[in-house]
């Protein structure tokens, strides 16, 4: 039989939407069959639409009666049609010259679900999806998100995650849409290495940047987990280290991330140039700018003639020539450094040129991307407010701070044109990270034997900006409990403040023949007077109680057992210029500390010490460092200094002695009495070991001097003489998960015969 008619109908799917040509009509098989072209369509009939309505089908179809049978016009509003997504089917049928129209509406989204999504919340894949409930459901906007949830858990570092939508279909053409996520394992960053680093071992140049290798540890940061964003800001990390070191001509050749082939883990390979390494040559000023009262600039410049080149340098002085043009009434001002090397001197000349730059003011700042952290704390890390001049040094510096919180793991500013020709606007877009952490640590060491550590601490508590941490040490012969709180915008200045409450217990016994109990709070605040030159005021209260005390101790300790109150004042001037403060290479460091007790309370005294430190690179991995210290005490309104308050030498800054091993002792009983005048002295060579450099081991050699004498105690039984000690040892020293390690071996060259001396010694953490 028949069919009346030529059927037009396709079953196209994604192929149409996709952009694939229709299927070309077959022809008719018999001479009996009317052609398909030719006549005038009389009138157009839909069925099988529910809720679109008809006169919305023909809209789309774009055919109406009159038109003439086309084959092309039919072609197009079959098209058309599919195009929609409204339909999973159509058919264009001719009876005689009549259209129909027949259609299968695509079904209606009831629910969009997710299941197995555990890494990622379910709100955050809302928004990334185009499908919605009470939407049209179309196969190609499936896989479009499909797609979409894919990218996602691969910028989180999960590439071996899969998504298998279902459909469960409802009445009334309802369907309900779920998709099922096997999220798999994160691909962790397994190894970073370098190629081409000549100067600098791959260990330093792995602390230049943010991404790090993952360690068991690191659960609570999300540092080693791979992101393309973060390995771009990680090349311009490299290079700033490297201009600051004095390789000006330092390329990143290429940064290649090769994921392993189960898809767990990914291996950064930087290929570096690092060129040779300059010095500072001529440096000049030239200043185009006109009027009278011009500034000398030549006295704020750091960049000096024959000191290594220092890109960060360059930087501050461009800094304070735009503060002090800025004091003398020179708003808009454009400084350039123009460098020339000197290859063959390996001499950089540089020479700042002043000219005036555009009048441009900031109309607004936009900042985005901050879920957490208050757009005031972003904003107070601005050099420049709105309605302030425009300035390109001082928006680079912003961004510089801006990074250097640790709130962010990415952080961009891009500017625009404003609503005037003179105006500007910035936009600042940041990417949060986690700043909370938690430390365990457990060991031994020989001054506090076996040890346990647990410490809690939230960097962008609430998104202030503020740090709150707590600390908890217990050890054989000590424990600690520590709450310590900074604002480091106290009332929306440039001055940090805050307060630590603490309670020590210590076991002085094998010492001194007694155990010290210490509660109290300490209120401090400091502040930047320069770059690196920091102020630093406190008050501290505290109640110190001498227990434990056998009728064997020193008469001296006897008499000092029970409790006192020390309420005291004090300041610190410290100025640090150290490459790293953990492992420092390069750089120096000094402080002075004063401190003065009796506003109240039982103690008297008055406290002065210093410190300083320099460290210099002989070679890659070899650092020469030189340490000292000094401190003198005294008591007034004829008090004097109580032994809790005393210098004690001897063990960590005294190495080949125990601890309070050399000054002031009673000779009847041995019992170390302390002293209230000291100094110390060290001279280290760190050296690699030979081990692979991801084990973070070294070696050092090292001389320790000291001396520690003029106790408050006095009689017959009381040894009390100064005199110089010296000691010279080894050390193997480990850059461990749980903070920096060392054990030394050390021998007592020049000593006193009631000194105790010591061979071995372990400790923690990390010399001033």
């Amino acid at each position: 039989m028949k069919m009346p008619g030529y059927i037009l109908s396709a079953f196209v799917g994604n192929l149409l939407l996709a952009g694939a040509s229709l299927p070309a009509l077959a022809a008719p098989a018999a001479n009996d069959e009317p052609a398909i072209t030719g006549g005038v369509i009389s009138g157009i009939t839909v069925e099988g639409n529910q809720r679109i309505e008809s006169g919305t089908v023909l809209s789309y179809l774009g055919l109406k009666p009159g038109d003439s049978f086309s084959q092309s016009d039919i072609d197009a509003g079959l098209k058309n049609l599919f195009a929609t997504g409204f339909f999973a089917d159509v058919k264009l049928l001719r009876q005689g010259n009549m259209l129909l129209v027949h259609v299968v509406e695509n079904p209606v989204i009831s629910k969009v679900a997710f299941e197995g999504n555990d890494k990622i919340e379910t709100k955050d894949l809302e928004k990334e999806v185009e499908l919605k409930p009470r939407s049209i459901f179309s196969q190609d906007k499936v896989q479009s998100d499909v797609k979409r949830i894919l990218d996602i858990y691969r910028r989180s570092g999960r590439y071996n995650a899969t998504v298998e939508p279902k459909i469960i279909r409802q009445d009334q053409n309802r369907v309900d849409l779920v998709y099922e996520i096997s999220e798999g394992p994160a691909a962790k960053v397994a190894k970073i290495s370098f190629i081409g680093n000549e100067h600098f071992d791959s260990d330093t140049l792995r602390k230049s940047l943010r991404t790090e290798e993952t360690r068991w540890y690191k659960f609570l940061t999300d540092n080693d987990k791979y992101d393309p964003d973060r390995l771009q800001f990680d090349q311009e990390l490299l290079r700033r280290f490297y201009n600051n070191e004095g390789y000006a001509d330092f390329q990143v050749k290429s940064a290649n991330a090769e994921l392993s082939p189960n898809k767990d883990a990914f291996y950064l390979t930087f290929v570096v140039e690092e060129g040779p390494q300059y010095t500072f040559g001529d440096v000049k000023v030239a200043n185009e700018l006109q009027g009278k009262d011009k500034p000398d600039l030549e006295k704020i410049i750091t960049t000096k003639t024959g000191k290594t080149y220092d890109a960060g340098k360059v930087e501050d002085t461009i800094d304070a020539m735009t503060k002090e043009l800025g004091n003398h009434g020179y708003a808009f001002v454009d400084i350039q450094p123009r460098l020339e090397r000197d290859k063959e001197k390996k001499l950089a000349n540089l020479t700042y040129v002043i000219k005036p730059g555009p009048r441009v003011y900031v109309e607004r700042i936009n900042i985005t991307g901050n879920v957490r952290t208050l757009d005031e704390v972003i904003r107070r890390e601005f050099r420049l407010n709105e309605g302030d001049p425009y300035n390109t040094a001082l928006l680079q510096r912003t961004e510089q701070r801006l990074n250097n919180l640790g709130f962010f793991e990415k952080v961009t500013i891009k500017d625009e044109p404003g609503s005037a020709p003179d105006k500007t606007v910035i936009n600042v877009d940041v990417k949060e990270k986690s700043t909370g952490e938690i430390n365990l640590g457990a060991g031994y060491s020989t001054t506090d034997g076996v040890l346990g550590n647990l410490g809690i601490k939230e960097s962008n508590l609430m998104g202030t900006g503020q740090e709150l941490k707590t600390n908890f040490v217990l050890a054989a012969r000590r424990r600690d409990a520590e709450l310590s709180y900074t604002d480091p915008y106290f009332m929306d200045r440039e001055v940090a403040a805050g307060f630590d409450i603490f309670k020590t217990y210590e076991d002085f016994t094998q010492e001194s023949s007694y155990v010290s109990n210490i509660v109290g709070t300490t209120l401090r605040m400091s502040y930047s007077l320069q770059e690196k030159l920091q102020h630093t005021l406190y008050y501290t209260i505290h109640q110190n109680t001498i227990s434990d005390v056998p009728d064997t101790a020193s008469i001296y300790i006897q008499e000092q057992a029970g409790t006192n109150v020390t309420s005291a004042v004090g300041q610190t001037l410290a100025y640090d210029q150290r490459d790293n403060k953990q492992n420092p290479t390069r750089g120096y460091f000094g402080s002075i500390t004063q401190e003065v007790a009796g506003l109240g309370g039982t103690d008297k005294y008055l406290k002065h010490e210093a410190k300083a430190s320099y460290y210099y690179p002989i070679a890659p991995k070899w650092t020469m460092s030189f340490l000292g210290s000094g401190g003198y005490i005294f008591g007034f309104n004829g008090q004097d200094v109580r032994i809790t308050n005393r210098f004690f030498v001897g063990g960590d800054n005294l190495r080949g002695f125990r601890d309070a091993g050399i000054g002031p002792r009673d000779i009847s009983t041995l019992d170390a009495l302390g002293g209230n005048e000291y100094y110390t002295g060290t001279a280290e060579l760190k050296f690699p070991v030979g081990l692979p450099e991801e084990l973070g081991v070294s070696g050092a050699a090292f001389s320790d001097m000291g001396d520690l004498w003029h106790t408050s105690d006095s009689g017959p039984t009381v040894f009390d003489k100064s005199s110089v000690r010296v000691s010279a040892g080894l050390g193997a020293l480990w850059s461990s998960p749980f903070g920096p390690i060392r054990i030394d071996f050390a021998h007592a060259l020049i000593k006193d015969p009631e000194d105790r001396t010591e061979l071995i010694r372990f400790s923690f953490g990390t010399r001033f």
